[in-house]
């Protein structure tokens, strides 16, 4: 039996297969990056999921893709957290990049992109994944992603330079005051996850001209950082995965098709299009 699972920061989807025809459900647990995370505390929340434990003899190969996984050193941290819960599994750990190619272009050349809670891409020639430029993180980078467009929110309410209605349904339902959010964003962990909670609120306004405008500027932003750097960008189809990209694709559409990109695959969830991939492996 193999184990195929896929990580954001967010959440970890995991999915069980075997030579048999078994498929277990989709299994969620809290995302991992081993940027934040130690090795004992992947295998302690690992350890809180009742179904991956009753999983967890029977399976012989992991496969798991995953932010922050972009380093050896990164790898390990995962694959230790995890042979401590999997003790007779065989563990592959490669970077979410990786996941995003062998769940929307596995055999054909493209850029693969990736809009969940951060954001990064990559291109893939059918053999070899090449980066363009690095992933910065949601201080420094993760433009088009959840945590941008919630830093950049905050940002804009705190400066009281949202347009009044908009400030005011934002005051309305969250009712935050400045000494919470520098707490969250400051003081605990996990604040890239804090910012992208904020989405919900996007989402719910995403008909006013102003939103629509906002989230525009953000997809443009992650393109011409990201998806110009690629030299073929016009000539290969780019694709998508997270929930950001799937949930507001209509908008994505929208700035892609200003910059001329072929929108290929966009995937909310690569977990379940990486078991089809693995199924090889069993």
């Amino acid at each position: 039996m193999i184990l195929v699972a896929d990580s954001g920061s967010t959440k970890c989807d995991w999915i069980a297969v075997n030579k048999e025809g078994f498929q277990s459900d989709k299994i969620s647990t809290m995302g991992f990056n081993p940027f934040f995370h130690s090795a004992d505390f992947i295998a302690g929340k690992v350890n809180e999921s009742e179904q991956l434990v009753k999983l967890s003899e029977k399976i012989e190969k992991i496969f798991f893709y995953g932010a922050g996984c972009s380093s050896i050193e990164f790898k390990e941290i995962v694959k230790n957290g995890l042979s401590k819960i999997f003790v007779n599994a065989q563990i592959f750990v490669d970077h979410d990049l990786a996941g995003a190619v062998y769940a929307t272009t596995p055999e054909n050349a493209g850029i693969s992109c990736i809009l969940g809670t951060g954001s990064n891409s990559c291109y893939f020639d059918g053999k070899e994944i090449y980066e363009a430029v690095p992933a910065l993180g949601y201080i420094l980078g993760d433009e088009g992603s959840g945590s941008y467009f919630g830093r950049q929110l905050l940002r804009l309410f705190l400066y009281k330079e949202l347009p009044s209605h908009l400030h005011k349904a934002f005051e309305d339902r969250f009712n935050l005051k400045k000494q919470e959010i520098f707490e969250n964003v400051y003081m605990k962990p996990h604040a890239n996850v804090y910012l992208a909670s904020f989405m919900r609120f996007l989402s719910d306004a995403r008909d006013d001209d102003w939103v629509r405008k906002f989230m525009y500027k953000g997809f443009s932003e992650f393109i011409t950082i990201h998806v110009w750097k690629f030299k073929n960008y016009k000539e290969v189809p780019v694709h998508f995965v997270g929930s950001i990209a799937y949930y507001f694709q209509d908008l994505l559409k929208h700035e892609a098709k200003i910059h001329h990109l072929n929108v290929g695959e966009i995937v909310k969830q690569p977990v379940q299009n990486l078991v089809a991939y693995h199924k090889k492996d069993l």
